[in-house]
């Protein structure tokens, strides 16, 4: 362990395949209010990612950076152009400090957890991913630091958020099984959103598996504070949700990817067209066979992705 001043670097070799050693740098630092963070670098000691903008990629609800290290590896080794990737822990999930004071799991300060990551981590200005609640965040950084964002893809997520998709968010991660392997874990997963994600195999749904979920204690479980869900219990079908279109127009100077899971009940097909309509410069795409949120590294995602930021610096 390296330690810089509130940082502190762990080198990690992760993964060994037959031509390369994929590797990152786990990262530690601290929030504004001293509660420590993690996030993984992928890419960092390369000397050839110095020459593009680093990619940052922020999680889901009750996520973590796990979900983007095949997205990352892919990214951080292309044979072309490869890029610094940095994928961040928010507080409360992962290897990031759980809060104790529960009322701070909010998109604000989860926002300004976000710049304080990108001042540690050196990273002035990157191309953001977001996925769910990652692209709320991007709709506050927007308005927040536009200065910092030099592209977005908003993962399965955008201005208007469908109430149905919250319950079902709530529903699942409320019932949360006690699993005793990962074959288990696997099980659970396939059964519960297998009927929305047809395009997963087998090897899919154990990555989203392990990056989901940790062994403690002798168990297989979900890897975050259980205090971020309780905002969702008071929601019904009632609820009113305000719309986030007056953030959104902060996305209007940056190149803009939206990408919708085909089987979304979060984003809606209308909210997409809406968005594209306010929008002189987005992409949208399709994720096949996936429902809420898509995972990234599939190929053709991934194909879409690395041409989009392939336009920027």
């Amino acid at each position: 362990m390296i330690g810089y001043g509130s940082l502190s670097i762990q080198r990690t070799g992760d993964i060994v395949t037959s031509t390369i050693k994929i590797s990152f740098e786990e990262r530690r630092f601290s929030a504004c209010d001293g509660l420590q963070l993690y996030a993984r670098d992928y890419g960092h000691d390369d000397p050839r990612t110095a020459a593009s903008l680093p990619v940052v990629c922020l999680p889901g609800l009750s996520r973590n950076s796990r979900d983007f290290h095949l997205l990352a590896t892919r990214l951080s080794t292309h044979p072309e152009k490869p890029r610094r990737i940095v994928a961040l822990d928010y507080r409360g999930r992962g290897f990031s400090d759980w809060d104790p004071d529960k009322s701070r799991y909010q998109l604000p300060v989860e926002a300004e957890d976000v710049v304080s990551a990108c001042a540690a981590l050196d990273v002035p200005r990157a191309i953001f991913i977001g996925t769910s609640r990652g692209g709320l965040i991007l709709h506050l950084l927007a308005a927040m630091c536009p200065d910092l964002l030099a592209a977005v893809v908003l993962n399965d997520i955008g201005p208007v958020i469908e109430i149905e998709g919250l319950l079902q968010i709530r529903q699942y991660l409320e019932a949360q099984p006690k699993l005793r392997s990962w074959e288990e874990a696997v099980e659970s997963l396939s059964r519960v959103h297998g009927a929305t994600f047809p395009a997963l195999d087998d090897t899919d749904w154990r990555d989203m598996a392990e990056a989901i979920f940790r062994q403690k204690d002798g168990m297989i479980a979900a890897d975050f504070d259980p205090a971020l869900i309780e905002p969702l219990k008071s929601m019904n079908a009632n609820t009113p949700v305000p719309d986030l279109w007056a953030l959104y127009e902060g996305f209007r100077a940056m190149p803009l990817m939206v990408i919708r899971g085909e089987n979304s009940s979060i984003l809606s097909q209308a909210t997409v067209v809406e968005m594209e309509r306010r929008h002189p410069d987005m992409q949208s795409v399709t994720a096949k066979g996936q429902g809420h949120a898509p995972l990234l590294h599939r190929a053709d995602l991934l194909s879409e992705i690395t041409r989009f930021i392939d336009r920027i610096a």
